[in-house]
């Protein structure tokens, strides 16, 4: 996975790629939020993106409110978004799938 920012068509077709991720405001991230039924459930789910996030040494600015898990994706190196934020946004879709309200 490259360190290169991701522009134009090339960043709008990744983006097309992800359900529920869209532009950050006021920086160029990713952003999504997920809804869980308690914090017990956003807890884990926290804690199996963590794991994943740590084997792929990119890690995920959040914030988590009760149920509520706010995900904020940027590589600070290349100033942006890259293929590695495209890739972790997948990975923690799958671990959400089938668990969010």
């Amino acid at each position: 996975m490259a360190d290169r920012k991701l522009i134009g068509v090339e960043r709008a077709k990744a983006l097309h790629g992800l359900h529920g991720w869209a532009e950050a405001k006021g920086r160029d991230a990713i952003t999504k939020t997920f809804q869980f039924a308690s914090f017990g459930k956003a807890f884990g789910f926290m804690t199996e993106v963590a794991l994943a996030a740590e084997k792929m040494d990119h890690h995920p600015e959040w914030t988590n409110i009760y149920g509520r898990v706010e995900v904020t994706l940027a590589t600070h190196s290349a100033g942006g978004v890259t293929e590695k934020d495209i890739e972790l946004a997948r990975r923690i879709d799958d671990k959400a799938e089938g668990r969010t309200r």
